[in-house]
């Protein structure tokens, strides 16, 4: 099935670290972009990072540079954000997308498919 599976939310004290995963069929994989989003409380939903799967070639919203990752591979037909030095801003569930757009407007663009959603929650 073509579905977007994330894994790896959960709670952590500020300045920890999470990683999310992000596992999909070859079909969407293959689409060419994958990224991962996310939507605080009362927010819309923002791009955080987004990665060619092709070339691997990354992009970051200003808000994470330096702090997240993002990366794929290509076997299991996933992506996986690693999130270091957490702040309490980055409180939001984080959603993966995949799509045949662009990363550096995070895959937005026709028929955007969405995973359900993981929860980060960063406590001060």
């Amino acid at each position: 099935q073509d579905q977007l599976v994330e894994s790896g939310g959960g709670s952590v004290q500020a300045g920890g670290s999470l990683r999310l995963s992000c596992t999909t069929s070859p079909y969407m994989y293959r689409r060419g972009c994958m990224a991962w989003y996310r939507q605080a409380p009362g927010k819309e939903r923002e791009g955080v990072a987004a990665i060619y799967t092709t070339s691997g070639a990354p992009h970051y919203a200003d808000s994470v540079k330096g702090r997240f990752t993002i990366s794929k591979d290509y076997v299991k037909s996933s992506v996986y954000l690693q999130m270091d030095t957490l702040k309490p801003e980055d409180t939001a569930i984080y959603y993966c997308a995949a799509s045949g757009g662009v990363a550096e407007t995070f895959c937005r663009g026709l028929n955007v498919q969405w995973g359900q959603g993981t929860q980060v929650t960063v406590s001060s």
